[in-house]
This record gives C-alpha cells, sequence and structure tokens, in this order.
C-alpha cells in the first residue's frame, strides 16, 4: 500500500470515530452528567485523543548481512492508547510498511480490544523487509535488533508485541530471549505473545484468528439468526433479509488469502458440519484455485506446509499435489459468483474500482482494513452483510491476552479450554452488537465502532482524561 492510499485509510478511519462520537453525543444517556458546554468540551476532547497516537517510535535497525554488508532497516512501534491497559499488537514483517500505516493499524487495535473488553490498549510494530529475502540467521539478528532498540518501551506491563503478517512464533521466540537477556531477572514470559508452547506461548495461538474470523460468520449466519427467526423476519431490517436469505440452505465461498488466517478459515469451513459449505476457491499472492464442486482444503494446506506458504501455481504443482482445480488469475476471486467472501489477505482489497463488481453477499474480513469506506457503504446499502475486521479477527488478540494471563501464573490451559474461551469472548460481543445491527439501518462496522469509542470514551471519562 503506498502512502496516498495509506493516508485515505487513515482519514477514512478518522471520519468513522467522528461519526461514532456524533451518534454518542446525540444519546443523552452515555455520559448524563456531562451537559451544554461542558459535554461540547468533553466531546472535543475525546475526538483529539482518540485520533491521535500518545507515541510514535522509530528507529533504523543497524543489521549486518551475510554478504558482508551493513543494512540500515526502518522499524516502528507505535502506542495509540493504553487508557484500558498495556498496548498491545503486532509487529509487522512488511517491506511495505510506512509511518502512517502502523499508525492506524495501532489506533485500530485500540477500538478492537474495547469492542471485546480485552483489558488492553492497541500498539502496533513495523520492521520495512520482505522476510523472504533475508536468512534465518538475518532474521534472527533482525529480531534481537528490534528489542533492543524499543527496548524501554516494550514489556509485559507496558507494552506488548505479538506476530504479525511475516512474523511468527519463531520471530516472538527470539525477540522474548532478548528481552530476557537485557532485563536479567525480571519478569519476562508476558513480554511477547504468539510464541511457541515450548517457550510459554499458548496452545491454538496460531490457529486463533481464523477460528475467530469463521466463527463470527457461523455464529451469525446459522446460530444467531436461526434463534432468532421470526424476530428477523418481522424486522424490516436490509441486513436480516439477507441473513435469512442464506441461514438454512448451501453456501459458496471464497477465501483470498492462505497464510494463517485464510487457511484455517478455509478449514474451519471445510470441516463444519452445521453448514453446508463449499469453499470452491482460494487465493494467495501468485494466483486463484477454483473448483466448482470445492476445493481438497486439507490436501492445499498439506501442499502449502511444504513450499513456504505457496499454493500451487502452475499444472505441475497441481499434479503433484494431487489437487483438483482450475488456475485463475490472483484478482479473480474477489469477483467469483459465491455467497461468503473471507478475505484474509492485505489491506485496500475491495474499493471504488472493483465493488461494483463484487456478487458475495457476505464478506467477513479476516484481514485488517480490506474494504474502504466507499466499497463498505456501497455494498451496505445493497444489504452486504460487512463484518468488519475490529469485530471478526479479534481471535488473536483474545488468545494473545489468554496467553499473557496464563504467563502471569505460570499455568496452562488445553488447547480445547483455549478455544472454548475464546469463542466464548467473540460469542458474548456478537451477542452484544447483533440486537442493534439488526434493529438498526446502520452496517455492522459502525455499530462496532460506535460501541468501542462507547466503552473508550468512559474510560477516559472516568479516569479523568477530558480536562
Amino acid at each position: 500500500m503506498n502512502i496516498l492510499e495509506v493516508l485515505a485509510l487513515e482519514e477514512e478511519t478518522k471520519k468513522i470515530i467522528q461519526e461514532s462520537l456524533d451518534a454518542l453525543y446525540e444519546k443523552k444517556e452515555f455520559l448524563p452528567d456531562l451537559t451544554n458546554g461542558e459535554r461540547t468540551q468533553a466531546f472535543k476532547s475525546l475526538s483529539a485523543i482518540i485520533s491521535t497516537p500518545n507515541n510514535i517510535h522509530k528507529s533504523f535497525l543497524r543489521v549486518p548481512r551475510e554478504d558482508g554488508t551493513i543494512e540500515r532497516i526502518p522499524a516502528y512501534r507505535v502506542q495509540h492508547n493504553d487508557s484500558l491497559g498495556p498496548y498491545k499488537g503486532g509487529i509487522r514483517f512488511y517491506e511495505g510498511v510506512n509511518e502512517e500505516e502502523v499508525v492506524n493499524l495501532a489506533f485500530l487495535m485500540t477500538l478492537k480490544n474495547a469492542l471485546h473488553q480485552v483489558p488492553f490498549g492497541g500498539g502496533k510494530g513495523g520492521i520495512v523487509i520482505n522476510p523472504r529475502d533475508y536468512s534465518e540467521k538475518e532474521l534472527n539478528i533482525v529480531s534481537r535488533k528490534y528489542v533492543r532498540y524499543f527496548a524501554d518501551v516494550i514489556g509485559p506491563d507496558k507494552d506488548i508485541p505479538a506476530p504479525d503478517m511475516g512474523s511468527g512464533e519463531r520471530e516472538m521466540d527470539w525477540m522474548m530471549a532478548e528481552y530476557k537477556k537485557i532485563h536479567h531477572g525480571k519478569p519476562y514470559l508476558g513480554s511477547f505473545t504468539g510464541k511457541s508452547v515450548v517457550n510459554g506461548g499458548s496452545l491454538g495461538r496460531r490457529e486463533a484468528t481464523g477460528k475467530g474470523v469463521y466463527f463470527t460468520f457461523r455464529y451469525l449466519i446459522h446460530d444467531y439468526a436461526v434463534a432468532h427467526k421470526e424476530h428477523l423476519e418481522n424486522s424490516g431490517n436490509p441486513f436480516a433479509n439477507t441473513a435469512l436469505e442464506h441461514a438454512e440452505r448451501p453456501l459458496k465461498m471464497a477465501v483470498q488469502g492462505f497464510g494463517n488466517v485464510g487457511s484455517v478459515a478455509a478449514l474451519e469451513a471445510y470441516q463444519c458440519r452445521a453448514l453446508n459449505n463449499q469453499v470452491i476457491a482460494v487465493s494467495d499472492r501468485n494466483v486463484t484455485l477454483y473448483n466448482e464442486d470445492g476445493l481438497d482444503i486439507p490436501s492445499l494446506i498439506a501442499f502449502t506446509s511444504s513450499n513456504r506458504g505457496d499454493l500451487p501455481k502452475d499444472a505441475a504443482e497441481l499434479s503433484e499435489s494431487g489437487i483438483k482445480a482450475e488456475i485463475r488469475g490472483r484478482d479473480e476471486l474477489l469477483t467469483l459468483p459465491v455467497d461468503v467472501l473471507f478475505l484474509a489477505a492485505l489491506e485496500d482489497q475491495i474499493r471504488k474500482d472493483n465493488m461494483e463488481n463484487i456478487q458475495a453477499k457476505i464478506i467477513v474480513e479476516g484481514a485488517n482494513a480490506p474494504t474502504t469506506r466507499d466499497a463498505d457503504a456501497y455494498l451496505s446499502d445493497k444489504g452486504v452483510i460487512i463484518i468488519p475486521d475490529i469485530l471478526a479477527n479479534a481471535g488473536g488478540v483474545i488468545v494473545s491476552y489468554l496467553e499473557w494471563l496464563q504467563g502471569r501464573e505460570t499455568q496452562y490451559h488445553e488447547e480445547s479450554e483455549v478455544f472454548r474461551l475464546l469463542l466464548e469472548k467473540m460469542q458474548e460481543t456478537m451477542d452484544t452488537i447483533l440486537p442493534q445491527y439488526f434493529g438498526d439501518p446502520y452496517p455492522l462496522r459502525e455499530n462496532c465502532f460506535i460501541h468501542a469509542v462507547q466503552r473508550l470514551s468512559t474510560v477516559l471519562h472516568k479516569q479523568g482524561k477530558l480536562y
């Protein structure tokens, strides 16, 4: 994503925040002790506080390469707001990272934690590299250097990083080891989450985001829609009509992105017995694979695990894998005639130039900000249900919280218990949000932002930070 696209995305997010504050301003039952001029002043303060980060940390990591050269790599740690708890957010290893993108992602993390009532604030990190261009030894040095450069601002009670695009448990293990070395004799298990199990990580952490993404879809379409069928039929709500149209019939699905999030969501759909799913298309950075009769998702996962995460990209690789599929262009997946589209790749995927070609009636955002504001408004006006990132992809941070707690208590849950607690937390959020969503004409994203901003604003007011 280039700088102009990032700035546009940041402006879109700020507009949504302001609209949420405007809606809350009109609700006299919200912060009722604030009246007249005092109320106006407080809401101006809220707008300024929520729309800007507390801290932006930037450095250039000095990294020796194996060819003998020295490279200076830009790196960031942005801390948006810690009113709800320590800063929390991933570290992105990606060549397209820039300061504005990291600021916006940290901002969204604050609201995601507020929405799901996870006691963390929002943070985010980034290192401007393509990890495929570095050896394992070089990535180890990059990871350790990142901790050294930001050692004073991260920690179990300050700011707790986690994996993000291009990073995983290996990098978190390296980083925690460096943190432990720097802060010898101090608690260190909670300094990073998303670690390997042997290093204090939680069982189920890798699958958590993808499982949560699929669960939000399944709960809305199956559990909630079926249980509240009569109410939804009488609501006159356009989104209720879409939910009911898809609640009890076979569904064709496409999954954009086949990494940790997309592959797990696809497998959940493939294995789901509550719904008659068919995943007919998946894509990655190279190709779209399509099979009208449904793809063999377990075989695709097995292939990618042995091929650096890549899907079969030509006839020879398809033959080798034994998978039946047509190879199509990478971006064709978005406009296929499917019922459900899972977005688990990058930002800004559905936008003004392709939104009119989207055929799916349900979109689930596994990635951060994959749908632009224009596209969200256009599709929502047509009754398309968009389950936004702030709601759908919170599985990672919820299980990160469980890992953080387990590290403090040095007691660990079985994987089944982790998944039970994860889905229980996400169901609790859905049960809070969905009645209002199906009771008014506003898109789900707007409902989620209003709830998140309301909680954050209440805490800021109670803490006396609006004066």
